[in-house]
């Protein structure tokens, strides 16, 4: 028996759910701890932002193929004629037949442009910084950093839910409901608005960190563009980001159980853990002291703009 039908057996439960959710757990830690092993033997964090999004990208490709591969192993057993292998393009289209439903297509494609948005960026910025200051105290602790990358392999996994809740379905099931719902645009305009103010908020991080090393300016802190609306606007962009993945979600009833999971976990991991307290608690330890810092603070929210 092949370690690809070990796996398969391993994880075949009647839930479908199940049997897409358990093996990209699987998947998510191991990429997770290949990573882990070489940055803590050199103790560098330089690819852990950009195996976050390799591990998305697995994940949800992973995801969609699964039920296929299943199946194409059982007609295989059985001797019969193995199903085609999903047409993107027919089930963006369609076409009956293609193994896929255009919401299947869309949203892993979704999740597929942001994850290789965000990694491309973090990795180009540590690229130029040498160094995270998020990992100071713990890259030479290697049982804190394990848990930093095993920690990350966990935050893919529950951003995901929506997308492997929603892959898991047989295209059959998904070409019953209606062909564009409320919840279809509503999901969209969350994630393109979304998307685009995070990308808009690191763009002008971006220059405005240019232009202080050009000696342009001498300002300590940005406080203008997005960030004289939020002063954490990258983040409130992500947090849009993971509700436009649940939202596509809240019109089939079979998979809208884990729609709220997603964005409820990343603003929690946003707000509470890793994201803003980080910031805030590096920001004031730096400059809280400073009446400029004090006033910005007090004048622009910390999460959600003002108009």
């Amino acid at each position: 028996m092949t370690v690809l039908s070990t796996l398969l057996h391993a994880t075949a439960f009647r839930s479908p759910f199940l049997s897409t959710l358990l093996p990209s757990i699987g998947l998510a830690y191991g990429i997770q701890g290949l990573v882990a092993i070489p940055s803590i033997l050199v103790q560098s964090e330089k690819f852990y932002d950009l195996s976050g999004s390799l591990t998305y990208l697995s994940c949800t490709a992973l995801s969609l193929y699964l039920p296929t591969i299943r199946a194409r192993y059982a007609a295989q057993l059985a001797g019969t004629i193995k199903p085609a292998w999903p047409s993107l393009v027919g089930a963006l289209t369609g076409k009956a037949g293609s193994g896929l439903n255009w919401r299947q297509v869309v949203l892993s494609a979704a999740v597929s442009v942001w994850a290789t948005r965000l990694g491309t960026y973090l990795f180009q910025r540590i690229s130029a910084d040498g160094t995270d200051s998020r990992f100071d105290k713990i890259r030479g602790n290697p049982p804190v950093f394990l848990g930093a990358f095993f920690a990350q392999a966990t935050w893919v996994t529950l951003c995901l839910l929506p997308v492997l809740a929603l892959n898991s379905l047989p295209s059959t099931l998904l070409a019953t409901a209606s062909p564009l719902l409320l919840t279809d645009i509503l999901g969209l305009l969350l994630y393109t608005g979304g998307l685009s103010f995070e990308i808009v908020a690191d763009r002008q991080k971006s220059k405005w960190v240019e232009e202080k090393k050009a000696k342009k300016h001498s300002e300590e802190f940005l406080t203008r563009g997005l960030w004289s609306k939020s002063r954490h606007p990258n983040y409130f962009g992500e947090r849009q980001v993971g509700m436009g993945f649940a939202g596509g979600l809240g019109g089939i009833m079979a998979a809208a159980a884990m729609a709220g999971v997603s964005p409820a976990f990343v603003t929690f991991l946003l707000l509470k853990v890793s994201g803003v307290p980080l910031s805030e608690t590096k920001y004031d330890k730096k400059y809280g002291d400073r009446k400029d810092y004090q006033e910005w603070k007090k004048n622009t929210p910390m999460f959600i703009p003002k108009l």
